[in-house]
């Protein structure tokens, strides 16, 4: 009985697993080089606990820059902490939009700069539940052989697709 409907199993359920998988762009590879960024300006707010808990902060800075009238850009988050050696409840990060420099936001977001700086940039086109794993994993797998680790403040960018079938991109800046 099995084997008569293998193929029937596979396609009504592995199929469409390896299907969304590929969609969501799982089977894409990172790309790592060594740039100057770019200077950022950029809306934020402070974050301190689980970086798990990143989204729904990220919700709230983006309805409250919507509030004040100011039209978010990119979503910027910059990591503070490595949250493979630090605990939970001690990481630290600032969850924001890229903005306008004429914008002028008003408490309790906050407005901050980056300058150009060299950095190891790693990007990846996948969902965002798929590309922040893909990123650190490709970046820790070209770092090790060099015999260093990933350093910490990461500056993580994402770009939306611009369409439903197209995934966005992910961009992890760390210092090079």
């Amino acid at each position: 009985m099995i084997k008569k409907n293998w193929l029937a199993f596979v396609l009504a359920f592995v199929l469409p697993i390896l299907i969304t998988f590929w969609w969501w762009g799982g089977f894409n590879h990172a790309n790592i080089q060594e740039v100057q960024s770019e200077p950022l300006h950029y809306a934020y707010t402070e974050y301190y606990g689980d970086y798990g808990n990143l989204t729904g902060v990220q919700q709230k800075v983006f309805a409250a820059l919507r509030a004040q009238k100011i039209e978010p850009g990119k979503s910027i988050t910059i990591l503070y902490a490595d949250p493979r050696t630090t605990k939970k409840h001690d990481q630290h990060a600032r969850i924001g939009y890229l903005i306008p420099l004429t914008a002028q936001v008003k408490a309790p977001i906050q407005i901050d700069d980056l300058p150009a700086r060299p950095v190891l940039r790693t990007e990846v086109q996948a969902s965002m539940l798929l590309a922040p794993g893909m990123a650190y994993q490709a970046l820790h797998e070209y770092l090790k052989p060099k015999g260093k680790d990933i350093k910490m403040p990461s500056v993580e960018i994402y770009t939306a697709g611009t369409s439903i079938s197209q995934m966005g991109t992910l961009t992890v800046d760390t210092p090079n």
